[in-house]
């Protein structure tokens, strides 16, 4: 799959990041059944760990829970405020693959 600058991904997609991948088939369904209020907190996330991921993680290939993993094998280097916001992250995909709309 191509990759993409992060800048040339509008943050609504970015936050899907954390939640779905929106780099694989089927993507449009599995979000239709996120939550507005896990897209929202996953849109938040993002706009909190964003500098991260541009530093840390630009060049790993969103999908499948890779950015998050990505974030969380630099605990040490993450920002305070990103830092913080991991559980959450994690808590997140937790929920959507329980949903079904993201792979274990």
């Amino acid at each position: 799959m191509p990759k993409f600058p992060l800048s040339s991904i509008p943050l609504r997609a970015l936050a899907g990041l954390f939640v779905v991948s929106a780099a694989v088939a089927g993507a449009a369904a599995a979000q239709a059944q996120v939550s507005p209020q896990m897209r929202s907190e996953a849109t938040a996330l993002m706009r909190v760990c964003r500098a991260d991921y541009d530093r840390l993680c630009g060049g790993v290939q969103p999908g499948g829970g890779r950015i998050l993993a990505c974030l969380q094998s630099h605990t040490n280097a993450l920002s305070a405020a990103c830092a913080q916001a991991m559980p959450r992250a994690q808590s997140l995909k937790d929920g959507a693959v329980a949903a079904g709309v993201m792979p274990k």
